[in-house]
């Protein structure tokens, strides 16, 4: 099957005044680039590691370096997603040893990445900023990528069957049906999902930027960093710039690449009665009246095109399934893998029982069930404010897009920003810091839900809508009829990624500092806080592995029956 060429639509070669405006706007993507660049070769010196100023002066270079590491992370999460995510929905054996691990990378605090990396990063280049610099994109890395997986992952397995059926009635191979089918069906969301892990990676830049763990404590210029040692020192001021700055750098990065990238999502809508057509971002309106770089991305399109439409691997025509060779697939999959849990578990409980007393055990464990709990309440407020909040503002576009630049912001919000304001209202009416803290976990699940929510809802076929209208369905039965089964495959994957979201974020809420003052609230999070700053490793792994069966077992006896069942009676067929 052949695809015809892109039309030219006449496009002069002679570069013209909007080329000019684009080539001086890539050219200092460049500059900056190079500069970023250049500070990550230098030695890693004490004065380097350590100094970071709070005149508001060097804030823009802070900026620079911490958005780069904001995009590197997000490019190494878009190449994680369409490796260990597609291959987890593509092959069933696989998926029941990754999507477990997902659930539980997901869910490991970031602190606890930081404990056994820093050092590996470091030692890949030593006495080099390259080597922090790293570790902190690796940190932030951890924040965004599993969300954008998990986007993946539940939009490859809810690809509508009439779709499917109509790829393998024009015969196109897995190669072809990747590209042409479950890669443009699964853009909206994931384009959605992107913009929420940016959010993340801003959630948790403080601890990205400031590394300390143990001996080692290294503050890498940036926002982060600069709101750290705000915090530290106790300067109100310092925090607002560093709030002005985040804004600027959300709305250039928002204006640039996310606006126009939803509205080239929009293309791949599947309903088929289309709304209200949306104004192009003054981004794709420059580009339009470009003439040479317009030229040279309708030469990409077509390069992009011509590779998707490769045959490559076999049409499911030529596939001939043998039920006896798979049986016996099963049988030795499941042998090894039985064999490696029994091996791993022996080396776990060894090394436990060397280190660990029974008490110190289940002291852990108790710990954690009081995290699960302020997990569990966090989700369901969570959940009562932000479902209708997103389904009104996506059952509209206008509301959608106005809404968009806000949730981002409110979203980036690290959390450390609002320490303040609780530990003074805390200390000043003598509260109790296990409830008062637990608010701040909000902070890190509530955007998961509402951004999923919005995507479902703006995705939702207007003809059902249209028919539902039309016999007057309303109130209770029409959001228990006809809304909120067609958004339920959105919202587990938004509470999966933010329960995953207020694990993480309890290694930053229940351990709260401005100043000198520090509160900690009881829960798994501010142990292995405390343990990381200790540099108790020992500590740290056994905080991480009670949390990550905590996970496992909550995913395997509520998320993923909850997305199978989705997935079958929830799906647009």
């Amino acid at each position: 099957m052949n695809e015809p060429p892109l039309p030219t639509h006449g496009l002069r070669v002679r570069p013209n005044l909007f080329d000019l405006v684009g080539l001086v706007i890539l050219m200092g993507f460049a500059v900056a680039l190079a500069t970023v660049g250049r500070h990550m070769l230098v030695p890693l010196s004490p004065a380097t590691a350590q100094a970071i100023h709070l005149d508001p002066s060097w804030l823009p270079g802070y900026a620079l370096r911490t958005t780069f590491r904001m995009f590197a992370a997000l490019l190494a999460s878009v190449v994680f997603t369409f490796t260990y995510a597609v291959w987890a929905a593509k092959s069933r054996r696989a998926g029941q040893i990754l999507v477990p691990v997902l659930d539980i990378l997901q869910s490991v605090p970031i602190l606890g990445f930081l404990t056994f990396t820093v050092v590996f990063f470091l030692g890949l280049f030593p006495g080099r900023m390259m080597g922090a610099e790293l570790a902190a994109i690796f940190t932030i890395f951890t924040s965004q990528a599993w969300n954008m997986a998990f986007s993946m992952y539940q939009s490859l397995r809810t690809v509508p069957a009439d779709l499917e059926e109509a790829a393998r009635g024009f015969g196109l191979t897995a190669w072809q049906r990747f590209w042409r089918l479950e890669v443009p069906f699964a853009i909206p969301s994931l384009v959605w999902n992107a913009m929420i892990s940016m959010s993340g990676g801003w959630f948790m830049v403080v601890y990205s930027e400031t590394i300390t763990v143990g001996n080692t404590d290294i503050a890498l210029p940036g926002i982060g960093s600069y709101v750290g040692t705000a915090i530290a020192h106790r300067d109100l001021l310092a925090i607002l710039y560093a709030i002005v700055t985040m804004l600027a750098v959300i709305l250039a990065y928002d204006q640039l690449l996310f606006r126009p990238l939803v509205a080239w999502s929009a293309r791949f809508s599947i309903e088929d009665t289309q709304g209200e057509a949306a104004p192009d971002p003054w981004v794709l309106a420059l580009l339009r009246r470009t003439s040479l770089l317009r030229r040279a991305s309708d030469a990409l399109g077509r390069a992009l095109t011509f590779i998707g439409w490769l045959r490559i691997g076999r049409a499911p025509s030529d596939i001939t399934p043998s039920h006896m060779s798979g049986r016996m697939l099963d049988i030795a999959w499941w042998a090894c893998l039985g064999g490696c849990t029994l091996v791993l578990g022996e080396k776990v409980l060894a090394y436990a029982a060397g280190h660990f007393t029974a008490s110190q055990v289940f002291q852990v464990m108790g710990l954690g069930g009081l995290t699960l709990l302020r997990v569990l309440v966090t989700l369901l407020v969570a959940s009562l404010i932000w479902v209708p909040v997103g389904i009104w503002l996506g059952l509209d576009a206008r509301r959608a897009r106005r809404a968009q630049f806000v949730a981002q912001f409110m979203a980036a919000f690290p959390a450390n920003l609002f320490f303040p304001l609780f530990v003074l209202f805390i200390v000043r009416f003598h509260l109790n810091s296990n409830i008062w803290l637990t608010p701040l976990m909000l902070l890190g699940t509530q955007w998961y839900i509402l951004f999923n929510i919005v995507a479902g809802a703006s995705s939702y076929p207007t003809d059902l809508l249209e028919a539902a209208r039309n016999f007057q369905v309303r109130g209770t039965l029409w959001w228990m009829r006809v809304m909120l089964p067609g958004i339920v495959p959105f919202f587990i994957t938004g509470a999966i990624t933010a329960s995953g979201g207020a694990w993480n974020a309890a290694i930053a809420t229940e351990m709260a500092s401005w100043g000198s003052t520090t509160l900690r609230a009881q829960g798994l999070g501010a142990y292995i806080a405390q343990a990381t700053i200790d540099g108790a490793t020992d500590r740290v792994g056994l905080g991480m592995v009670v949390m990550s069966l905590f996970v496992l077992l909550f995913n395997r006896a509520v998320w993923r029956p909850l997305a199978n069942y989705a997935a079958r009676h929830f799906t647009f067929n």
